[in-house]
């Protein structure tokens, strides 16, 4: 798969979403940062889920309904001229059985719209000027299990994505698949961290100023040390124990896409 070309790279902001259903969104917070080969992609709705909770722990039964409206995903993208594909390799949601395709058009260097190919929806995308310069991507494997994650840098902000410890079966919604478990299994499935946020250039820790998991905003998800221009300069210790629901082990760098291995899913 060929990289995609220079003009996507950076974290777009969407601005405004509308569909032929009769959907027209301009206030979620949704983000998509996109290095070489890898994207992340993070949307909270308004107001955010749970916002006083200080865990998914800690959330009642409504406020995890909530949090089950949010949605986000990370994997490989493919561009072929005006047609973006996004192959989810780890994804908040239920795997869904279409693929993720739009039509692209850049306005000007810093505006882009996406179509469907159907025409049943219609984006406009910004991209943020400090999402330029450094712009790299690791995607991650559990040194105990399967399960997937990545770290994504673009200029001054970063994307930090890692599956649920178990992965859900593909098909319906996370709705769906809160209201048929126990309480001790709704916590499983909430359990998929995307966090979003900015390292000034070392000048502070790496703070988290979106994410799934309630709590985290205002947290630090790497030290102010932590190199943010080259993955290569990053330490292994710095994975060790990344994200709220790091693995036991810590995460290891590996070629994407990762294949998966047999494993049993979430309820």
């Amino acid at each position: 798969m060929n990289p995609v070309p220079d003009a996507y790279l950076g974290v777009w902001q969407r601005r405004l979403l509308t569909t032929t259903a009769g959907v027209r969104d301009e206030s979620s917070d949704v983000f998509w940062l996109q290095t070489a080969r890898l994207h992340a992609d993070l949307r909270i709705p308004q107001p955010t889920p749970a916002a006083g909770a200080v865990s998914v722990e800690t959330c009642t039964h409504a406020e995890q309904q909530a949090l089950a409206g949010q949605s986000g995903f990370a994997g490989l993208t493919e561009v072929e001229g005006e047609r973006c594909q996004w192959h989810r390799l780890l994804d908040y949601q239920p795997a869904r059985e279409q693929a993720d395709v739009g039509r692209m058009r850049f306005e000007h260097s810093e505006r882009l719209i996406e179509d469907a190919l159907d025409g049943s929806y219609h984006e406009i995308w910004h991209r943020l000027p400090e999402s330029l310069g450094s712009n790299w991507g690791l995607w991650l494997q559990a040194a105990s299990s399967a399960r997937q994650g990545c770290l994504l840098v673009a200029g001054d902000y970063f994307l930090f994505a890692a599956e649920r410890p178990c992965p859900l079966p593909p098909g319906g919604t996370l709705h769906d698949r809160l209201a048929a478990v126990s309480p001790a299994e709704r916590l499983q499935l909430l359990a998929c961290e995307l966090s979003f946020g900015r390292h000034r250039g070392g000048a502070t820790p790496w703070r988290i100023s979106h994410s799934t998991l309630p709590g985290r905003v205002g947290q630090a998800l790497l030290p102010a040390d932590c190199p943010h221009h080259d993955a290569e300069a990053l330490p292994p210790a710095a994975l060790l124990q990344l994200g709220r629901y790091s693995p036991a082990g810590g995460w290891i760098p590996v070629p994407a896409p990762v294949s998966f291995a047999p494993q049993e899913t979430c309820p």
